[in-house]
């Protein structure tokens, strides 16, 4: 089991009243999937419910092609309590989405010897952390799971066996983040493990053999940072980053919007400020998740840019 422990310093309290509004795309479906979640017992979603659910996203994939991607940059475990320019952009993707049928998230704090996806019904809220305030631990984000969902996406994948877990549960790299895209906690919500013993291109690859998930509905988070150093952290520098971090950042950019994705599996030939921005994979892997998933054409889009504390990248990535 993966537990990054943070340190008190690395709270992040940038306020900020700019507001990222991405694109909307399927209007006319996402209304039409609104209507259906309210037409549920009190707008929520049950079990049966949730099959239909299910069920209808599959039907309509036909109309609505792909759902869109994320690769978020989750940064201090805070950001899941702040109303702040991260949290906003991430509450704003939520509602200019259609609604999901579920969630998975590929967190890079479940980095396990094992490719696992949660399957119990109600995932329990993990505060993978410490030295956070009170007010953090106290958070719960009851979202159902889906054994539904966990089933197919171990069916989906011929690459390695996965399993089924009843363990885990939701991580900061999900919770945070989710939590402020649906509040009201009824989407189900699934975690995939990612296997800390295998390379780069294993991920990139594994991750291609559940695009089917997207055309049922399910919206596909990769949860990270892909600049991420927390042994050269800055205190001071709240709203700034290292000139090595930055251009590192900016590189990522590029080769994500020109579609090369053979440099970025093969990071660690990209220099020096590489080895400096992903000492250890585990937050820059989930990246990989996302971009095996893009389909050539697709159209990606940038926000939360910056780069804070030196070494910690916030840069977001939506897919489609």
């Amino acid at each position: 089991m993966y537990i990054h422990i943070f340190s008190v310093k690395l709270v992040f309290s940038v306020e900020s009243l700019l507001v990222f509004v991405l694109p909307k795309p399927f209007t006319t479906s996402k209304m039409k999937r609104r209507e259906f979640i309210k037409s549920a017992p009190g707008g929520a979603i049950g079990m049966e419910s949730l099959k239909d659910l299910y069920k209808w996203n599959e039907q309509q994939a036909t109309q609505d092609g792909l759902m869109p991607m994320l690769f978020v940059g989750h940064g201090s475990p805070m950001n899941g309590i702040e109303n702040n320019e991260f949290s906003q952009n991430w509450k704003q993707f939520g509602k200019d989405i259609p609604v999901p049928a579920a969630v998975l998230v590929v967190s890079a704090h479940w980095f396990i010897p094992a490719t696992k996806v949660t399957a119990m019904p109600k995932p329990p809220t993990i505060h993978d952390f410490g030295g956070f305030p009170q007010a953090l631990f106290d958070v719960q984000y009851p979202a159902p799971g889906s054994l539904t969902v966990a089933k197919e996406t171990a069916a989906l994948v011929h690459k390695t066996q996965v399993g089924l877990d009843h363990e885990w549960g939701l991580d900061h790299g999900t919770w945070t983040v989710v939590r402020h895209m649906y509040p009201t906690a009824n989407i189900p919500v699934l975690q995939l493990s990612i296997d800390y013993t295998k390379p780069p291109r294993y991920h990139y690859e594994l991750a291609k053999e559940l695009a089917a998930l997207r055309k049922k509905g399910v919206l596909i988070i990769g949860s990270g940072n892909m600049v991420h150093n927390l042994r050269i952290l800055n205190w001071q520098w709240n709203d700034k980053g290292y000139d090595w971090a930055i251009e590192m950042n900016d590189t990522f950019k590029s080769l994500i919007s020109t579609n090369n994705h053979a440099a970025l599996i093969n990071y660690e030939g990209l220099g020096q400020a590489a080895k400096l921005s992903i000492p250890t994979p585990e937050h820059y892997l989930p990246l990989l998740y996302i971009l095996g998933l893009k389909e050539e054409k697709e159209k990606v889009g940038f926000f939360n840019d910056k780069t804070l504390m030196g070494s910690i990248s916030m840069t977001s990535v939506k897919v489609g």
